[in-house]
């Protein structure tokens, strides 16, 4: 039996270069699944006050659960071995905060 996710839709859009160039966009859409509701998450990440910009938490929060999920898919991925000892301390640290 397939385990149920959420799914989700991610839209990037480059806006602005380092150099200032506005040109070329370029976009970026992705679908994917995640076990985990992502806003409560986002939500719950900046109400911790971790950051002092709230746009920083969702982007800590969004980028965390990219790549967890992938990570989670592919634990016996040999390039995740050293962080397969060490992500559960940092996501337990997290939750406790």
């Amino acid at each position: 039996m397939e385990k149920r996710a959420n799914k989700y839709n991610l839209k990037l859009k480059s806006v602005q270069y380092a150099n200032g160039d506005t040109e070329p966009v370029q976009e970026l859409e992705i679908e994917f699944d995640n076990h985990d509701e992502i806003f409560s998450i986002i939500e719950r990440i900046k109400d911790k006050n971790i950051f002092e910009n709230p746009e920083e938490a969702t982007q800590f929060a969004l980028g965390l659960k990219l790549f967890s999920e992938v990570k989670l898919k592919h634990r016996k991925n040999p390039l995740f071995d050293e962080l397969n000892e060490v992500f559960p301390v940092f996501m337990k640290k997290l939750k406790s905060m």
